[in-house]
């Protein structure tokens, strides 16, 4: 069973929609998909044979003040307006509506990974928690903390996926995947470091200090996740797809010179895929 992964990264994640953009392109299937924050998203899109479409949100609607903007902090304690990306927009009339009926048909797996802010601890969505415009689990699995207020679903508050399980390979592997390709979005050797968080996660700890506490433990688990990932490429198990250069973006740098060369590398890196999945077809 072949597993992708993708950690997402909030705007920097045009990269994994490259790479998913190729996949469809080529023909190039997986059994099961893992998507974190953003990469939710690119998932999605990809489950549902929709090409392109994520390239949408990235150059264009992310530049929209319904999107992201000071304005929506002020009116409603999120900078990001998760229920105009994956509502007005992505719902059954909406300008860009998911083809929800084409993603449950899909036969592959769909896990959505975020955090359960209350308690710490990882939450593992499927897709059947998702019904036509309830795209709630990607609402949750992409909620940046302090950026966005904790989003709800089934009444329990969740934070971005990258608290939970940066890098869920283990989960793939104990899935059943024989072998993995991890998309990144940031350089292969790339370590993070806990100062990055410190000052998001002492605002954090006044309402959640469970969810504080796992942020201030992400560059352990982000870091670890790699290094087993690339324990497991050198083992011919795992196949690591990362930009050599994020162009100076951070999580919501809009700059679309930048964003758009992000896209045109991961649809250029995703040519080393095939011959990965050709090696296990041949076995």
């Amino acid at each position: 069973m072949t597993g992708v992964i993708d950690v997402g990264g909030g705007l920097r994640g045009i990269y994994g929609a490259g790479v998913f953009d190729y996949c469809l392109d080529h023909g190039i299937r997986f059994d099961s998909c893992y998507g974190v924050s953003a990469g939710s998203a690119n998932i999605a899109a990809y489950l549902a044979g929709q090409r392109g479409r994520n390239y949408l949100f990235y150059t264009r609607y992310a530049f929209r003040r319904q999107y992201m903007s000071l304005g929506n902090f002020l009116r409603t304690g999120s900078y990001i307006d998760l229920d105009y990306v994956y509502g007005a927009l992505s719902n059954r009339g909406g300008e860009n509506p998911l083809d929800y009926d084409a993603l449950k048909n899909s036969p592959a797996e769909m896990t959505v990974v975020a955090l359960d802010a209350g308690t710490g601890k990882p939450v593992y969505f499927n897709k059947s928690r998702m019904t036509q415009d309830n795209y709630a689990i990607l609402k949750a699995s992409s909620c940046i903390p302090v950026v966005c207020r904790a989003y709800l679903v089934d009444g329990i508050p969740c934070y971005d996926g990258g608290l939970a399980d940066p890098v869920p390979i283990r989960k793939a592997l104990a899935d059943g995947c024989d072998k993995a390709v991890v998309i990144l979005t940031k350089p292969r050797d790339f370590l993070r470091v806990r100062k990055s968080d410190e000052r998001t996660a002492r605002i954090l700890r006044r309402r959640y200090p469970k969810a504080a506490e796992q942020l201030l433990l992400r560059y352990q688990k982000y870091n670890r996740g790699v290094a087993l990932a690339k324990a497991y490429e050198k083992e011919g198990r795992a196949l690591i797809v990362a930009p050599d250069s994020i162009s100076g973006m951070n999580t919501l740098t809009k700059n679309r010179e930048s964003i758009d060369l992000l896209y045109r590398k991961g649809y250029a890196d995703a040519a080393a895929i095939p011959a990965f999945l050709d090696t296990e077809r041949k076995a």
